[in-house]
């Protein structure tokens, strides 16, 4: 698909629709909220923005390639003056008092917000069903989940609802919802969008990324947001990915798979045989393609669930009721604490804290918690490896095709699996990008740290290709 960015650009230089014109065409396609991606709809602010680039257009001023083009943000991103709930009881009544780096970039290139997105509570989930505001239905088949936890940004791109949306990506949840609803989304490296404005799940592995349509939106998005914040100590100045460096498919030479992804017994029959095919098609076009050895995935789920527990627990312990979030009186201020937490958080949400304060616990955190830091620095290590003989990795995005509505929530088990494939890239801090490509639920592309423009150059390819 060409860019929707650059065709609604380009009809709204011609006047061929108004900017109010194409904003309320979005809002009207959300209100109805048939798939439950909606948490709050922008609308009077989505519509006074509009207006303003009616008026520059109409005076002859030139406007910028994002300007006038309506996007979702997660509801996990603060937007000042906008509801900010996380989908969560706790903070259904919280305003926002700033505007997220990532966010506010958007807003500085004239990119218009006009709903804030369902999702996984705190993003603790992988079907978006742990949510007050009801489970996000799937776009392709409403009986089955979206995705999470970024299911709603995904759902809403997929309709054409959104433009493009700003997800939020900490073991997979960008990935895995746009392989279940067949859009492209994209982990960027760790550290080159700020994560200041977005709610904290597991800090060492959060990321902000788009969801589009198109690669090339894919890419107009992310060099629109990319770049050093004094707010974030993590972020890093990186160099703008040009339209004219994907074509330059001749900069990767060797293509790498992990083959325990592929030999799980864990992995679709269908799955499996299409990653196979296209591995067989990339071959074919002369590529040199290396099976690599890998940590099984139920290390890498159980090393990345450690890890992500004790950080959620660690972020979380502020709410608690006295600065942020809707607070339940009890008879003491210990016991106030405790009936805020158990009321207002999910029972995911509440699983993860239990299980992080647990791993974090004396007795505890020598035996599991640093073990699992030593995990990831091995695998790690063993990225690095991997890159030194190969430019990309590729990989299924999940072993199985999305299940149905209410399945995840009984076997919550189930759900941490289905993390499988993507968790690892997570804890390596890598650039991933999913793919509407290959199998059911898509393919990941990944490359070693800052290499985001081959993930990009390479899914061109694949596009092509394919």
């Amino acid at each position: 698909m060409d860019s929707q960015i650059e065709k609604l650009h380009q009809q709204l230089v011609d006047q061929d629709i108004s900017c109010k014109s194409l904003v309320q065409e979005k809002l009207d396609v959300l209100k109805p909220n048939t798939h439950n991606t909606v948490n709050t709809l922008l609308d009077k602010m989505a519509l006074d923005l509009a207006e303003k680039v009616d008026a520059k257009i109409a005076s002859g001023e030139p406007i910028g390639l994002l300007e006038g083009i309506p996007f979702g943000v997660k509801d996990v991103y603060m937007v000042q003056g906008t509801k900010t709930t996380a989908s969560s009881n706790l903070l259904k009544h919280y305003t926002s008092a700033y505007t997220a780096t990532a966010i506010q970039k958007l807003l500085d290139a004239g990119a218009i917000p006009i709903v804030k997105e369902n999702c996984d509570s705190f993003g603790h989930g992988s079907s978006s069903e742990n949510t007050i505001f009801g489970a996000v239905k799937n776009a392709i088949n409403p009986n089955l989940v979206a995705g999470g936890s970024s299911g709603g940004s995904a759902v809403n791109v997929a309709k054409d609802y959104t433009v493009f949306s700003i997800g939020g990506d900490t073991g997979g949840s960008i990935r895995q919802p746009a392989g279940y609803n067949s859009v492209y989304g994209l982990k960027p490296t760790y550290g080159r969008i700020s994560r200041y404005g977005l709610m904290a799940y597991a800090s060492s592995t959060d990321c902000v990324g788009p969801i589009a349509r198109s690669l090339e939106d894919i890419r107009i998005v992310l060099n629109t947001m990319s770049g050093k914040d004094p707010k974030d100590q993590t972020t890093y100045a990186s160099v703008p990915i040009s339209k004219e460096s994907l074509s330059h498919i001749k900069t990767i030479k060797a293509v790498g798979y992990f083959k325990n992804f592929i030999e799980n017994k864990a992995i679709d029959p269908k799955i499996k045989s299409d990653f196979l095919m296209t591995i067989e098609k990339i071959k074919a076009n002369g590529f040199e393609v290396k099976p690599l050895d890998f940590f099984e995935s139920e290390t890498l789920v159980s090393t990345y669930y450690t890890l992500a527990m004790a950080e959620t627990a660690s972020n979380l312990s502020r709410l608690d009721g006295t600065n942020y979030g809707s607070r339940v009186e009890a008879e003491n201020l210990k016991e106030t604490y405790s009936v805020t937490r158990s009321q207002n958080f999910s029972e995911e949400t509440k699983r993860r804290i239990v299980g992080g304060n647990q791993v974090l616990s004396q007795g505890f955190s020598d035996e599991i918690y640093l073990k699992a830091l030593a995990i990831r620095d091995q695998i790690s290590e063993n990225f690095e490896n991997d890159f030194s003989s190969v430019d990309i990795i590729i990989s299924p995005v999940t072993p199985n095709t999305p299940p149905q509505i209410g399945s995840s929530l009984k076997d919550p088990l189930a759900m941490y699996l289905s993390d499988a494939f993507t968790v690892g890239f997570s804890l390596g801090q890598l650039p991933t990008l999913t793919v509407p490509l290959g199998t059911a639920t898509g393919l990941q592309i990944t490359a070693a740290k800052d290499k985001d423009g081959l993930v990009l150059t390479f899914a061109n390819f694949l596009k092509d290709m394919m």
